[in-house]
């Protein structure tokens, strides 16, 4: 897509088309670096370039490295447990399927995973239980190093829900793998946070004839999320939208386990607790901003270093015998590992337009406000993190400060720096030459 292009000055204003992406080939591949950031709400076009200018390292070094990358990492996302179809997932799967090889994985059709098999386990948006089979699978697939991005909704609410009868009670989808996000270092909390800061949604306001007329409404329960944090997973990302999600409790874990928030709520936020009243009650009257006094609330938990087990001293010896049987030897800590827990299941799934006709939005883009948010690159950036933190994502919390020019002052002061750059050069050609005239003379004389 071009980007209309602005140039103006005291005289006259010009307007062009640009296309600024860059292009890697080697062989067939082909990779596609998108140079400018996206415009974001508060930022002067200076700080954007600032921004793009920041990653620019970064992106050149990611694509130059995939593209000569002899093999692709293993993606695995689980299934069998209501999680989200291949539909919701089209459009991050699509980007994926660019640098890595993705499938899906039932687990209880392995008898375990193995990290070299598979470079990161997805589990997004589960809806039903998990066995104490298939939580052993992933706890030892951990403990051997593996790394798995968690996006979890606590409780079953969504608009869909709604839209029947106004109101619905959300219940605790019963998901049984509390107790290892527990041992992980993790609660996730029976509740919904909603913020001030907030994505809309279009509700009927009245009728025209037969055609039903819509209006924007600022919906509480879908954060806006604008991370503000250094870590190379969200540096200068844009706002992230989030559907109902939960707060994030941090448990010290009795391993070393390095937590660190990567999204959290702004701090005009309030929570909710189960069992909650769901309506459009809420939209009736103009929020009361003291009401949203409980601060930045974590809806996004980084985890990294040496787990415990979540089936330490709970091993039995029937168990045993049969791991033995299998060759497999139970750990009850890891060797350093990594995930990533997210408490909106939705975060990582593209809007369906036609089901059957199997079509789907760029994934961040909300279809009611007409705006693409940062959900594919919080994505992206996080599965790059957990299968290789110490590559060239780095490069993305490097900070690179232009030093901007007073426009103002620029403008103001145009001829006076035109005369000096013009006239100065040519005072000082002639001074020059009048003092190599002076001193060949006094040399002859």
């Amino acid at each position: 897509q071009p980007v209309n292009l602005r140039m103006a000055d005291q005289e006259e204003s010009t307007q062009k088309l640009i296309y600024p992406f860059a292009i890697f080939r080697l062989g067939s591949k082909q990779v596609v670096v998108k140079l400018l950031e996206n415009d974001s709400p508060g930022l002067n076009p200076e700080q954007v370039i600032n921004n793009s200018v920041s990653l620019l390292e970064y992106k050149f070094a990611n694509a130059m490295k995939k593209i000569q990358a002899p093999s692709k990492p293993v993606i695995l996302y689980t299934k069998g447990h209501g999680e989200l179809s291949d539909l919701q997932l089209a459009d991050l799967d699509r980007s994926l399927r660019i640098f890595y090889d993705t499938d899906r994985i039932s687990l209880d059709s392995v008898i375990q995973i193995k990290p070299e098999d598979c470079a990161l386990m997805i589990i997004a948006k589960p809806t039903s239980t998990f066995s104490e089979k298939d939580k052993f699978k992933i706890d030892q697939y951990i403990m051997q190093g593996g790394s798995v991005l968690w996006l979890i909704d606590r409780l079953n609410a969504s608009l869909d829900s709604m839209r029947l009868t106004g109101r619905f009670i959300p219940s605790d989808y019963p998901l049984n793998i509390e107790d290892l996000l527990f041992k992980y270092g993790v609660r996730i909390q029976p509740d919904l946070v909603l913020d001030l800061e907030c994505s809309s949604i279009k509700l009927v306001v009245g009728q025209v004839g037969n055609a039903p007329q819509f209006d924007l409404f600022p919906w509480y329960y879908h954060p806006a999320v604008l991370p503000n944090g250094k870590h190379p997973i969200v540096k200068n990302l844009d706002r992230i939208d989030l559907h109902f999600c939960s707060s994030i409790d941090t448990i010290r874990t009795k391993t070393p386990v390095k937590k660190t928030a990567i999204l959290t709520s702004s701090k005009r936020s309030r929570l909710q607790f189960s069992p909650i009243d769901l309506n459009f009650d809420i939209l009736k009257y103009p929020a009361d901003p003291e009401k949203f006094d409980k601060g930045m609330q974590t809806v996004g938990v980084l985890l990294e270093g040496v787990f415990p087990s979540g089936f330490e001293n709970r091993v039995s010896e029937e168990m045993q015998n049969g791991l033995n049987q299998l060759g497999m030897q139970f750990r009850s800590s890891s060797v350093p590992a990594r995930m990533m827990v997210i408490s909106d299941g939705d975060v990582a799934a593209n809007y369906i337009r036609d089901a059957e006709q199997k079509q789907w939005l760029p994934l961040g883009y909300n279809h009611m406000e007409n705006v693409t948010y940062a959900n594919k690159e919080l994505m992206l950036n996080a599965i790059e993190y957990l299968i290789d933190p110490n590559g060239v994502i780095e490069a993305r919390s490097r900070e690179v400060k232009l030093r901007l020019l007073d426009t103002v002052s620029a403008k103001a002061n145009a001829n006076l720096w035109r005369v000096l750059n013009v006239g100065l050069p040519l005072l000082l050609l002639a001074l020059f030459g009048w003092l190599y005239t002076w001193l060949r003379k006094r040399r002859y004389q």
